[in-house]
């Protein structure tokens, strides 16, 4: 079911949802969330395609709020509803015109879903310099970016990293659960201490420096960045006393795993669509401390390679044991 509102009001719109809920039979007791996405016209098609996938697994009412002209002198909202068409749910997609473009969360509120949760998505390169102080970002208890979609990828990520506030997360992040689970099971086995690490991938993968900066965190050894045509990551090795440690990805698909005294292991290393990611980034609503560790030491190290001053210490190495601890209880945060 398809509603078109034009020059509308949230209380217009509040009232088409309650009338077509009675319409189609469906009582909106089974939402779980309230999605917020931020994004301009040219990106909602995919957003909005991605969000309707997720809510197969998280009934959600998806707010998507589009800024039109701000620069017109009269203010104007139209709405578009969308029910029972591809799953459960309810989509309402905003398009605002004029000075109330500036104020978008004066409309948002009165949609919210009572007494759920609110996570509220950029998914384009235009986020706000601080998501948690942004109008519409002060709304949620989660705030998703994408660094990758910006035209400085690295820099946006080091600015949202050293702007970082509980509840932040970025899909660069989250691309990398495939990788962090199966590092940390290959580090739940025996092996000898790692001396060093590095990691290969795109010159601006976003996702390959906050890699390195996990495996810093965690194994407590320097991971260098190298260069490679991608796509994304392409490897990973860790330098051990009894040998490497070797992920290698050349295709984005299969994965080879390799170990000293070990045959060679192939494992399926897929790079997922924007609906997997934005239906993990769903599944948890509480702050992921571990990616605040590998957001906040990339951006430390950022700081550190634009400053004439002399590098800062490196830190302690750890014992293997302790490392592969560390190291395990990674994955398990996302």
């Amino acid at each position: 079911m398809n509603i078109d509102l034009t020059d509308t009001t949230t209380r217009k719109i509040q009232d088409a949802l309650t009338q077509a809920r009675h319409l189609m039979g469906g009582p909106a007791v089974g939402m779980v969330l309230t999605l917020i996405i931020v994004t301009d016209e040219s990106a909602q098609y995919d957003a909005v395609r991605a969000a309707t996938e997720a809510a197969r697994e998280h009934p959600c009412r998806v707010l998507t709020v589009i800024s039109r002209d701000s620069r017109g002198s009269s203010s104007r909202l139209d709405a578009e509803i969308r029910m029972g068409e591809t799953g459960p749910g309810e989509t309402v997609l905003l398009r605002m015109y004029g000075p109330l473009a500036d104020h978008a969360d004066s409309v948002v509120v009165p949609l919210l879903m009572q007494d759920t949760p609110v996570v509220t998505w950029w998914p384009g390169g235009k986020v706000p310099k601080i998501p948690a102080e942004d109008p519409l970002g002060r709304l949620a208890s989660r705030r998703v970016t994408d660094s990758y979609a910006a035209r400085d990828r690295l820099g946006t990520l080091a600015r949202l990293a050293e702007e970082y506030r509980p509840g932040d997360t970025d899909f660069t992040w989250t691309r990398l659960t495939s990788w962090r689970t199966l590092l940390a099971a290959t580090l739940d086995q025996p092996y000898a201490e790692i001396l060093s690490g590095s990691v290969s991938g795109e010159p601006d993968s976003p996702s390959a420096e906050l890699l390195a900066a996990w495996l810093s965190v965690r194994l407590g050894v320097k991971v260098s960045r190298e260069v490679s045509d991608g796509p994304g990551i392409t490897g990973v090795s860790l330098k051990t006393r009894d040998g490497d440690i070797e992920i290698s990805r050349p295709d984005g698909r299969v994965a080879t795993l390799s170990r000293h005294g070990q045959p060679d292991r192939q494992v399926s290393l897929m790079r997922r669509p924007m609906a997997d990611l934005l239906a993990e980034e769903l599944r948890r609503l509480d702050p992921d401390e571990v990616y605040e560790d590998a957001a906040r030491r990339f951006a430390k190290e950022q700081a550190a390679a634009g400053e004439p001053a002399p590098e800062p210490k490196a830190e302690p190495k750890k014992g293997a044991g302790r490392s592969r601890a560390k190291a395990a209880d990674g994955p398990d945060a996302s």
